[in-house]
């Protein structure tokens, strides 16, 4: 077998459909060759390639025809986020069309009434409805979260389309979510620690909120804090630990808390893993700062909604106990 020809550029950095491939020079009969993969209809990639969850968007928009658009979590990829499977890719077309396509990687929802859409996608607000029909609510809260302190939707704009629009699936469990969104948190591990804080009962913290001392000079701003307990709480990413400036930073903001007598309590994406010992570990933190209220619950109902999927409830499953410790 001879040497292939070099691929031009465009046909070995991204998804490509078999029409493209036509159209620089490609035979089909090359495109059967080992270094293509067929990832759907008409739509393949070089193998050296390593598909990024943007490509894969891309791939299935090569695949779909012009009056799809990408909805439910599978919008919120280009937007620069994952939250929640990545397949099956959801599309959502205002029309009868059958795909022979893949349902593992790729599920097309028709509707007769076609959400609003601006770009390629259902506006950010249907997005949201639709993901809210398939993740759990810690994950739609924390998704909700993320849009609204970065702008892609208002608070108000969430609250009309649940109202306007509460036959389509995933509205109500959006409405219900709304009473734990914050649109100050600035990432997922914050948005997803509040939840857990208020869904167990615990007093709801502030979010990225200035910490000043006696004479008003400023100390930090924190994720989630409890002012009159003097107590912080702090997701620590990778990027503290491996950016040397953020690293240092930290210890010198956290000596400044000592000095004032706050309380600090780092949290992992580990302790995140567990969340009911998270719970009771702040909550311990908490009574050590003077809290006399409630200790949290972990058979409250906000506590296993925040875990079950609304395909759960479809199904009418148990949920004691769906929450690992």
């Amino acid at each position: 077998m001879g040497t292939p020809r070099p691929l031009p550029e465009a046909l070995r950095k991204a998804p490509f459909s078999r029409q493209q491939a036509l159209d620089l020079g490609l035979t089909s009969r090359q495109l059967q060759h080992e270094r293509f993969e067929r990832l759907f209809p008409a739509v393949f990639r070089c193998r050296s390639h390593q598909m990024s969850a943007r490509d894969w968007v891309q791939a299935a928009r090569l695949t779909l025809p012009p009056d799809t658009a990408a909805s439910h979590q599978t919008r919120f990829v280009e937007l620069g986020v994952e939250v929640g499977p990545l397949f099956p890719l959801h599309f959502t077309i205002g029309r009868d069309l059958h795909l022979a396509a893949d349902r593992d990687r790729l599920f097309l929802h028709r509707t007769l009434v076609m959400p609003s859409v601006d770009g390629g996608g259902v506006s950010v607000a249907a997005a949201l409805v639709g993901a809210a029909s398939l993740l759990r609510r810690l994950d739609v809260v924390s998704l909700a979260d993320w849009a609204l302190h970065r702008g892609h939707v208002a608070l108000g704009e969430l609250r009309h389309v649940v109202e306007a629009e509460p036959w389509r699936p995933g509205a109500a469990q959006l409405k219900a979510a709304l009473a734990l969104v914050d649109p100050r948190a600035r990432s997922l591990p914050e948005s997803q620690l509040r939840c857990l804080l208020v869904a167990a009962g615990l007093p709801r913290p502030e979010t990225n909120a200035d910490v000043h001392d006696s004479s008003g000079r400023f100390l930090a701003c924190g994720d989630l804090v409890y002012q009159w307990l003097r107590l912080l709480l702090e997701y620590e990413g990778r990027q503290h630990a491996a950016d040397p400036y953020q690293f240092n930073r930290d210890i010198h903001r956290y000596a400044g808390l000592r000095d004032e007598a706050w309380r600090y309590l780092q949290v992992t994406a580990a302790m995140l893993g567990a969340p009911v010992t998270l719970v009771r570990a702040v909550h311990r933190v908490m009574v050590q700062q003077g809290y006399d209220g409630p200790a949290p619950s972990f058979s409250r109902s906000a506590w296993l909604e925040l875990f079950d999927t609304p395909d759960d409830w479809r199904h009418d499953r148990r949920r004691q106990g769906r929450a690992a410790s």
